[in-house]
């Protein structure tokens, strides 16, 4: 939400050693990286869709965690600020880590406001917003404006706890606010309330969102939104026509609900206005407006408006629309933006180029790096992704595919990520197209501007998925990156360690350390294993997957690499790599490339001998796949 101060402290004061004591309490295993990446961030969930632990979503019916009711005092602090709470969670902050400078722009923070009450806190935690800065003092409570581009740095050597949960305020809340003072207006007469803990006192009945998407925006809500972001917008000679398109759409818009409301009986009609003031406005140049935080007009319009505007599933939609885009949709953008990698904003999806007769309109031979994690997947990503106009999402897609209903493991059993052609169904595939065209960029970090493009991709659950993928994207081409297991196993030993792999904190069934990396067939097995064995295992099931289902592919539409040779010699690696893939390639690498994102120390092929013991006990599990995926790799040789 916006607001007039980059920040404001609420009057009250927390027991922050009584919260810290809460969350000391609380199993560890539910903490988890906020992505694959080892940045440092890592969250526990409290409030989330139906109280799924392992959910990120930002629209349906929130509920607490086990976690939160096991916390009275946590539980009491939000009663006491007297709000209707959406999404919750326990925020951690690793010394000399930060979350990176970003704004939330998505649907869901147009209304929501993010308090946050420091648990553990140093006087080197600095919260930067705007042109403010404060240092949140431990048992605090303060609001910031979402808005504005903002940032945390952790200086110190500890690690820094936030209760952080968002809102669209309610009755108490509001009078708070009203009593809420900036940095360095506040005098002696105001002092912040203390609120002690109340041992012995039954749980609060807290408020919950359960409505916090519309199936069909209204027309008021739709004006709200855009009259906000044309007065967020910077002057320029466009404005005057692109205001008018707008008010003709609101108009037609307002009408179509006259007739017919959120009823989905006119959705097809709903939809042609939607992709007919998209290309309005794209013609009118309304992707040049910038607003006054340094955004896009278009790309927010898109994301708080158009995108959210109509969010009925797509099967409740005329099928004539798969027929003139090849792609479906309808469910908008409901993640909310991260501080670390997330969908950006994107601009309205473009009408397709002509292109032959059976061609995939949209994606164009779509490329996918496929392989265990920890194999140097991350650092070919990084690498291809250079390559002039190549489209990516910037990181791992995990919360993109999962996020479509059906697709996440709690939905299916907890089986394993392992998805087939029969998964994508037509609904499921329209909206992870969707998903994936809003959240591509190039190597300038432009979003696509026509269709079809060329997309790049990795994230190492999709060892589990080529069929699926390729059901969904028919164009798809793969990548199959080979990396001797013996490191792939020590690095894979070194990050379930670490605990910033954590991927299923409450894995029903399982016993030993939280899961990490992705979810393998068979995962059962490994129950109570020692962790050299569960990774021997982890690794052997996705190769076998993954091999099995890459030999089933036409020859031609998958290739492989060898992860020493590709460090050995980037350059040549990267034109060959290039050449078949039919991109250009237009950089000089050096003899050394950068670190990837999630590395975790120094590369160096001997690592793995820490391990050496236990990886080499586990040879007869992993020797034989071995052996396959060097023989297939030799195809590629040369």
């Amino acid at each position: 939400m916006k607001l007039q101060v980059p920040f404001l402290q609420l009057p009250v004061q927390f027991d922050a050693a009584a919260l810290a004591a809460e969350v000391a309490a609380i199993d560890p295993r539910w903490w988890r990286g906020r992505t694959q990446q080892d940045d440092g961030n890592s969250a526990l969930t409290l409030i989330t869709t139906h109280g799924d632990p392992d959910s990120d979503e930002l629209s349906g019916p929130m509920r607490p965690t086990p976690a939160l009711q096991q916390c009275p005092y946590m539980m009491q602090v939000l009663e006491t600020l007297g709000a209707t709470w959406g999404r919750a969670r326990l925020m951690r902050l690793n010394g000399q880590a930060e979350v990176r400078a970003h704004v939330d722009i998505n649907y869901y923070w147009r209304e929501h406001m993010r308090v946050h009450v420091p648990i553990v806190t140093t006087p080197g935690v600095r919260f930067q917003c705007g042109e403010g800065e404060v240092n949140m003092g431990a048992g605090e409570c303060w609001i910031f404006d979402t808005w504005r581009r903002h940032r945390v740095l952790n200086a110190g050597q500890e690690t820094r706890i936030h209760l952080v949960a968002d809102t669209v305020g309610g009755e108490r809340f509001w009078d708070l606010l009203g009593q809420a003072r900036p940095p360095g207006q506040r005098g002696p007469e105001w002092q912040p309330r203390p609120v002690p803990p109340q041992p012995g006192r039954p749980a609060p009945v807290l408020d919950f969102e359960t409505f916090n998407a519309p199936k069909v925006m209204s027309p008021w809500e739709l004006r709200e939104h855009i009259v906000f972001l044309l007065g967020e917008t910077v002057p320029d000679p466009r404005l005057g026509p692109i205001q008018q398109a707008l008010l003709r759409f609101s108009r037609r818009w307002q009408a179509l609900w006259a007739a017919f409301g959120d009823s989905g009986e006119g959705l097809a009609r709903y939809r042609r206005l939607l992709d007919g003031v998209g290309a309005e406005l794209e013609a009118l140049g309304a992707g040049q407006l910038a607003l006054k935080n340094e955004l896009g007009f278009l790309q927010v319009l898109h994301v708080q408006v158009l995108g959210m505007a109509l969010a009925t599933p797509p099967d409740q939609e005329d099928e004539s629309r798969l027929d003139r885009h090849g792609y479906g949709g309808g469910e908008g953008v409901h993640a909310g933006a991260m501080a670390v990698p997330e969908p950006a904003a994107a601009a309205p999806m473009p009408a397709p180029a002509r292109r032959a007769a059976g061609s995939d309109p949209l994606f164009e031979r779509p490329l996918f790096i496929v392989s265990p994690p920890r194999s140097g997947s991350t650092l070919l990503f990084e690498t291809l992704a250079q390559a002039p106009g190549l489209y990516s999402p910037g990181d791992e897609s995990h919360a993109l595919i999962e996020g479509v209903p059906g697709l996440a493991p709690a939905a299916r059993g907890y089986e394993s990520n392992r998805l087939l052609a029969g998964d994508a169904s037509p609904q499921v595939a329209a909206a992870l197209r969707e998903r994936f065209f809003r959240s591509l960029r190039d190597r300038e970090g432009r979003a696509p501007t026509g269709a079809p493009v060329r997309m790049l991709e990795k994230t190492p659950k999709n060892a589990l998925r080529i069929p699926f993928l390729r059901a969904v994207f028919p164009e798809a081409r793969f990548v199959f990156l080979y990396r001797d297991p013996r490191q792939v196993l020590g690095s894979m030993i070194d990050g379930w360690n670490s605990g910033n792999f954590r991927m299923y904190p409450q894995l029903p069934g399982w016993q030993g350390p939280t899961w990490s990396f992705l979810l393998t067939p068979g995962w059962r097995e490994a129950s109570g294993q020692p962790l050299e064995v569960v990774v021997a295992k982890q690794w052997a099931s996705a190769v076998q997957v993954m091999l099995d289902d890459l030999v089933e592919l036409p020859v031609d539409s998958w290739t492989a690499i060898d992860h020493a040779g590709f460090v050995a010699d980037p350059q040549g690696r990267m034109e060959r790599l290039c050449a078949w893939a039919g991109l250009d390639w237009d950089r000089r690498l050096g003899a050394q490339l950068p670190l990837s994102r999630y590395t975790l120390t120094a590369p160096d092929p001997q690592k793995w001998r820490r391990h050496e013991a236990g990886i080499e006990a586990q040879r007869e599990t992993w020797e034989a796949q071995a052996q396959r995926a060097q023989a297939l790799l030799a195809r590629f040789a040369g």
